[in-house]
């Protein structure tokens, strides 16, 4: 069993937690994004959402869909789809002791290419930004599988 403190001394592990930690606040930051369009634009979800903005009949008006909204939700739908399966082979990944030069070009790819997915929705750029963008993050989650299922795991 590995202990604490040689795990904290696993640079690939330390390299995979720092960028974890990069990608987390970036989706954490897109909750606060989609709260911040609705408040501002007063488009909820719910009718209780709302109930502060009127009652009965005028509150029905805020219950209703912004391209704005919508388009800032559908990035935080987009991460939550990849990030987590970053999160698990990534960490499966960083403990199969690679090359820290090589897993640390993962999990740079990964954030750059999650960020620029994010700035490519949200501003909006023209395809193939967000794709090309959404392709490398996969295909970098892609690789460690592989890497793994062919060096590491027992089949």
């Amino acid at each position: 069993m590995v202990d604490l403190t040689e795990l904290m001394e696993n640079e690939v592990f330390m390299a995979y937690a720092s960028y974890t930690t990069i990608i987390l606040s970036k989706m954490m930051f897109m909750s606060t994004a989609t709260a911040f369009y609705r408040l501002t634009r007063k488009v909820f979800a719910n009718p209780e959402d709302c109930a502060g903005f009127g009652k009965g009949e005028n509150a029905k008006k805020y219950l209703r869909t912004d391209d704005r909204v919508e388009r800032v939700r559908r990035a935080h739908l987009n991460d939550l789809e990849n990030i987590v399966p970053f999160l698990g082979i990534g960490l499966l990944y960083s403990l199969s002791g690679p090359d820290l030069s090589t897993a640390l070009l993962h999990f740079r790819l990964f954030v750059g290419a999650r960020i620029y997915h994010t700035i490519a929705y949200l501003t909006p750029l023209p395809q193939p930004n967000r794709a090309l963008a959404f392709f490398v993050g996969y295909g970098v989650t892609f690789s460690m599988a592989y890497r793994l299922l062919k060096s590491q795991l027992y089949l």
